[in-house]
């Protein structure tokens, strides 16, 4: 089982690494749930970090219909991380309907290949997860990030089960939003994943908790 830290700077990544995290995913700005970090930040990561590092692709907060003009920008972060040997990278798009927008989707995954690519919580924001799951599948995704469409992934786990039992080994379904050394355990036996997702945000420094990383890597290595 893996466990993917969320990081929103260069010390959350050393925190996350020396804990004992498999990956990072490597954005800025948390208050608006995760933006594309600075290309400055992206290299010192790369350079210094030694554990995989995949990296949000997000020009901005809000929704996750893009204008060209953003979807350019986009494009130009892709490319910048493909060249800076980032493992993979994090990002959605979605249409006016709030569904996968295929097109756009299959041009970043074109683009970005070797990396892989994780769809993230945008997926928590469509109509039908589980039609979106078989396109999301289509466009060339590896992983989709996901709460179950609800506010966190203990209260979504019912529906985390089923996309991972309908996606089967064609994608990893892995959870996301709330996701703590409390609940870890309960997630495992609920959904059957192996993969999880979490920020392990001490609200007071707004840094990765090193033991509260610590304590989940002991509960899914058991």
């Amino acid at each position: 089982m893996l466990l993917e830290i969320a990081c929103f700077n260069f010390e959350s990544a050393k925190i996350a690494e020396h804990a004992g995290a498999d990956r990072i995913e490597l954005c800025e700005n948390y208050s608006e749930g995760g933006i594309t970090p600075q290309l400055e930040l992206i290299q010192k990561v790369k350079s210094e970090i030694k554990i995989p590092v995949h990296v949000m692709i997000r020009p901005r907060g809000g929704n996750f219909v893009y204008t060209d003009s953003e979807f350019t920008k986009m494009k130009k972060a892709v490319a910048e991380c493909k060249n800076l040997n980032a493992e993979g990278i994090v990002f959605g798009i979605l249409d006016e309907k709030n569904s996968v927008d295929k097109k756009r989707c299959a041009e970043l995954i074109a683009l970005a290949k070797p990396l892989s690519a994780v769809f993230h919580r945008a997926f928590d924001e469509m109509i039908n997860p589980y039609q979106a799951v078989e396109e999301i599948i289509d466009c060339g995704f590896s992983r989709i990030l996901t709460s179950g469409h609800k506010s966190t992934a203990s209260k979504g786990s019912g529906m985390i089960s089923e996309l991972i039992t309908r996606a089967g080994k064609r994608i990893v379904i892995m959870p996301g939003g709330g996701v703590r050394a409390e609940n870890i355990s309960e997630l495992i036996n609920r959904t059957g994943a192996k993969e999880f997702h979490s920020a392990a945000l001490n609200k007071d420094t707004m840094l990765p908790d090193e033991n509260e990383i610590k304590e989940m890597k002991k509960i899914i290595s058991q």
